[in-house]
């Protein structure tokens, strides 16, 4: 219904007048019943256009001409006025009830002299009435639902809802329906919940899988003069697993060389589904062949296939694989599977050849004369030409030899303890092909024999007392054998002397006591015995060596320890002399670095004062300058008197003119400097009875008679000297240069630089 509409109906509505809806009702401010003041219970239209008196007031306070009445609350003022005199209540402005539905205002009488409130106040409400002003409004536009295809007829889809601002409890003016207005049979919306449900059974989303509807909310039901609005709903079909998967070939060809790694993938193929998402996975599987292999891919769902086992271009040129596709979930409660058949060609490559064994371990007892043999490998050519092959070793060449046979023997004789085992690698290429080669690792081990006698496991130093009486034990000792000591090796200690003060017994866990056979020593008469010691084992053959324990007496306290000893056992902390003589050296070079450097110091101190020359000592010299020059008094490590000589054919003496202060007079050479220095340079290289005088110099001083002391940049620091240089230009036209450069400017100066 359109504006213009309703406010038609308001004027009708006004041209009765307002109403009086109930009768007369006394009340005061503290909610009792009262006679001072009489009014109507006041009503008002919303949406008035002009003026409107819409009730009545009245106090028996009141005495035309002498009082007035007055309104103070919500609008007063400006949306409701009161006549002072009558009492009359008019609204002065259009009124919205959804934006405010009542309005508490009081009444009072005003004294017109004194402007002073005459008795009690009163509180009153002003109803807004409802009118049908506000069209259904949707909670959202668009609306978005999702429904399963293939859903039954009046499946639930979603739910649209709208609300009408107006009064509900007015003549409908809140009581919305719903209605599709768009042209469709395939859903269909209960007009007064506003639910959409399916209308037909035979949805498909591989067909159509998106709808749009166009739905109306209307109040006053079906009356006529209600209000509408309208919003878009969206409907998506969602999927389900009605597609069973299929191959778009019967058969697929594909080649592989039969140099392919196990797990590379040879190709891929892909049956086709309809459905999608987890209704679109598919499972590939091979069916009765255990050299192929196929997988999933999870983002393309594609087979890829893969090898199991090599492929042999000799043995099966073709393969025919037969696989199949399904889908994991079944389809309408069915698993529905397709098939398809992969044909793949070997590819032959020239195969390098192939051993017997990928390692071979080989034995060789050791001290074996030369040319024994270790043992044999064998390979051959995988391919159908069967070529012949050659046989090298890659390493151990010093050790081992292998012929075309394959045999490998030894080269000289092997020692188990030097290397137990030896591991070497040996190649094996096809006759007139030294590309196509394979490798196998051997490993040899050499067999021990028993040809290491026994020893003393350790340097002992043991000690008896002078008092030490007849069975003492002094020392436990044992032995070691470079051989190999399996547990049924056995070791036998033995003393060949007939007559000895200390005997040796047998433990039987190769290790043996000695002690003391006969009491009574005395270390200023005997102060060490050498006792001979014979160690034996059980070996084939039995072998045997000769050692000697050294026995010292000693002093000893009651629990033998010494106290004092004749000969002293070496240290047993592990610092021997020759640790001790390398530290003795390494403090002796310290002492001589530090001198040497202590030196090179000295003389650098005393380099400046050694260049200083007699002026009968000047040479020709090539000097390069990485400074500007040697400057003021240095004219001893380069006079340019000497380089300018030629041009006057010879030397010249110098000119000395009387200033003060007296310095050495240069002359400038001229344009041809360069050829003069080499021309001198030539001559001093052409002479062979004087010394090489070719030196080159890098200036840091500025003579030994310089007033103005050094100005080489290497002493100088970046920060700018104190030192005032103003009497350079009391120097003369010579160093009128230096003098700009480090003597302050007047000029300068007063501007502030």
């Amino acid at each position: 219904m359109s504006r213009a509409t309703v406010l038609l109906q308001l004027l009708m509505i006004f041209s009765v007048g307002c109403a009086t809806l109930q009768g007369f009702e006394l009340r005061g401010n503290n909610s009792k019943p009262q006679s001072d003041w009489i009014w109507n219970q006041l009503h008002c239209w919303e949406g008035l256009l002009k003026p409107t008196q819409i009730g009545k007031i009245q106090s028996v306070w009141h005495k035309e001409g002498e009082t007035k009445y007055q309104l103070q609350g919500e609008g007063v003022g400006t949306i409701f006025k009161v006549d002072p005199d009558t009492g009359d209540i008019c609204v002065y402005r259009e009124l919205d009830r959804e934006t405010k539905d009542r309005y508490k205002l009081k009444g009072i009488v005003i004294n017109k002299k004194t402007l002073k409130q005459i008795g009690p106040t009163t509180n009153f409400t002003i109803q807004v009435l409802d009118v049908n002003d506000n069209a259904p409004i949707f909670t959202k536009d668009p609306f978005n639902g999702t429904v399963a295809e293939m859903s039954r007829k009046g499946t639930s889809v979603l739910t649209i809802t709208a609300h009408d601002p107006d009064d509900p409890t007015v003549n409908k003016h809140a009581v919305v329906t719903y209605k599709i207005l768009s042209k469709q049979d395939n859903f269909y919306i209960n007009p007064d919940t506003g639910i959409i449900y399916v209308n037909n059974s035979n949805l498909d989303r591989e067909r159509k899988k998106d709808y749009q509807l166009i739905v109306q909310a209307k109040d006053m039901e079906v009356d006529q003069g209600g209000m509408s609005s309208s919003a878009t709903v969206y409907i998506s079909l969602t999927d389900i697993n009605d597609n069973a998967p299929f191959f778009q070939h019967r058969q697929y060809n594909y080649t592989a060389s039969e140099a392919t790694p196990i797990g590379v993938a040879l190709g891929r193929v892909k049956a086709e589904d309809l459905d999608e998402g987890e209704n679109a996975k598919i499972l590939y599987t091979v069916i009765s062949n255990n050299i192929f292999q196929i997988t999933t891919d999870p983002h393309t769902q594609e087979g890829v296939i893969t090898l199991k086992k090599p492929l042999d271009f000799e043995t099966q040129r073709l393969h025919r694989v037969h696989i199949e596709a399904e889908n994991p979930t079944l389809v309408k409660g069915m698993k529905y599977k397709t098939s398809t058949t992969l044909v793949i060609e070997v590819l032959d490559v020239n195969e390098p050849p192939e051993f017997s064994q990928s390692r071979y371990i080989f034995r060789v007892t050791e001290n074996q004369p030369e040319s024994t043999s270790v043992g044999r490998v064998s390979a051959s050519d995988p391919d159908q030409a069967k070529e012949r092959i050659r046989y090298s070793l890659q390493d151990g060449l010093d050790l081992f030899r292998i012929e075309d046979n394959g045999m490998i023997y030894t080269r000289e004789p092997l020692d188990r303890e030097a290397f137990a085992w030896h591991n070497i690698t040996v190649a094996a290429n096809e006759v007139g092909n030294s590309n196509s080669i394979s490798y196998a690792p051997i490993a040899i081990k050499v067999l021990d024999q028993n040809d290491n006698a026994p020893t003393l496991a350790d340097s002992y130093y043991p000690h008896v007392c002078e008092d030490d009486p007849v069975g003492t034990v002094i020392q436990v000792i044992s032995a070691v054998d470079m051989d190999e000591t399996p547990p049924d090796v056995k070791f036998f200690f033995s003393i060949p002397l007939k007559v000895s003060n200390f005997s040796v017994k047998n433990n039987g866990d190769n290790t043996a006591n000695i002690t003391v056979n006969q009491a009574g020593f005395n270390q200023n008469e005997v102060s060490k015995f050498s006792v001979p010691i014979i160690i034996s084992d059980n070996g084939t053959p039995r072998l045997s060596s000769n050692n000697t324990l050294e026995i010292n007496v000693c002093s000893c306290n009651r629990d033998r320890d010494p106290i004092n000893c004749r000969h002293i056992a070496p240290l047993s902390s592990g610092v021997t002399v020759t640790i001790l003589l390398i530290i003795i050296l390494c403090i002796i070079v310290t002492i001589a670095l530090a001198v040497l450097i202590v030196r090179w110091r000295m003389q650098q101190k005393s380099a400046f004062g050694g260049l200083v020359k007699a002026p009968g000592e000047i040479r020709e010299q090539l000097v390069q300058y990485d400074e500007e020059g040697g400057g003021e008094m240095d004219t001893n490590s380069f006079d340019i008197t000497v380089l300018n000589s030629l041009r006057t054919k010879g030397a010249q003496p110098l000119k000395v003119t009387d200033c003060a202060p007296v310095y050495a007079q240069v002359r400038k050479p001229g344009d041809d400097m360069g050829s003069v220095v080499r021309m001198k340079k030539d001559e001093a290289d052409g002479d062979r009875d004087g010394l090489p005088y070719d030196t080159l110099h890098i200036y840091g001083y500025e003579g030994a008679d310089s007033v103005a002391e050094s100005l080489s940049s290497l002493d100088v620091s970046s920060i700018d000297s104190e030192q005032d240089y103003d009497f350079l230009n009391d120097w003369g036209p010579r160093f009128q240069m230096l003098a700009e450069l480090y003597g302050s400017d007047p000029d300068r100066e007063s501007l502030g630089y």
